[in-house]
C-alpha cells in the first residue's frame, strides 16, 4: 500500500481553513437512490430501520415512477425511486456513485437496530468502533454510527 500521508498533508494545508465561511448550502433535503421492488423498500426502511416514510407519488421526471421518502432525522430526507422498464443493472460502485449512507443513530438505538437487523436475517458486513455496515435491499452500502452528527469515532469534522 502506498503511504499519502505527505499527500493529504498538502491537502489539508492547501483546502482546510481555520476560518472559513459558512456554506452556501442549508443542508441536504435528500438523497435519491433506486428501488427495484417499492413494497420490500418500504418494508426495509420503515418497517425494519424504523424510518418512517414521509411521502409518495409520481416521479414527475418518468411517467408511472414513484418517488418515495421517509425520515432520517434532523430534517433530512432519503428519498427513492423506481423506474418500471428500464432494466436497470444490480448496484455497481463507479465513480461519481454512492459508496455508503452513514446515518447517525444513538448508541441504544443502534443496538436495537442491530439485533432487528440481525433477526431478518441481514448480516453486518463491516464494523468499526461506533459504525456498523450493512447492504440494503437493492445492494446500497449503509452505516448506522454511533456518533452525533458532526462528529466521527470521537473527532469533530463539522
Amino acid at each position: 500500500m502506498t503511504d499519502r500521508t505527505a499527500e493529504w498533508d498538502a491537502l489539508r494545508a492547501a483546502h482546510l481553513h481555520a476560518e472559513r465561511p459558512a456554506s452556501s448550502a442549508q443542508g441536504v433535503h435528500h438523497l435519491a437512490l433506486l428501488s427495484s421492488d417499492v413494497e420490500r423498500t418500504i418494508a426495509f426502511y420503515q418497517e425494519l430501520l424504523e424510518f418512517p416514510m414521509t411521502e409518495l407519488f409520481e416521479n414527475r421526471d418518468y411517467q408511472g415512477s414513484t418517488h418515495f421518502f421517509f425520515d432520517i432525522g434532523n430534517g433530512n430526507l432519503l428519498a427513492f425511486f423506481d423506474f418500471p422498464g428500464l432494466d436497470l443493472g444490480p448496484y455497481a460502485e463507479v465513480l461519481g456513485s454512492m459508496h455508503h449512507l452513514a446515518i447517525s443513530v444513538a448508541p441504544d438505538k443502534q443496538a436495537h437496530l442491530r439485533s432487528k437487523l440481525e433477526d431478518a436475517g441481514i448480516k453486518i458486513v463491516f464494523e468499526h468502533e461506533t459504525s456498523i455496515y450493512f447492504i440494503g435491499p437493492d445492494g446500497e452500502r449503509l452505516e448506522l454510527i454511533a456518533d452525533p452528527l458532526g462528529e466521527m469515532y470521537g473527532a469533530d469534522v463539522s
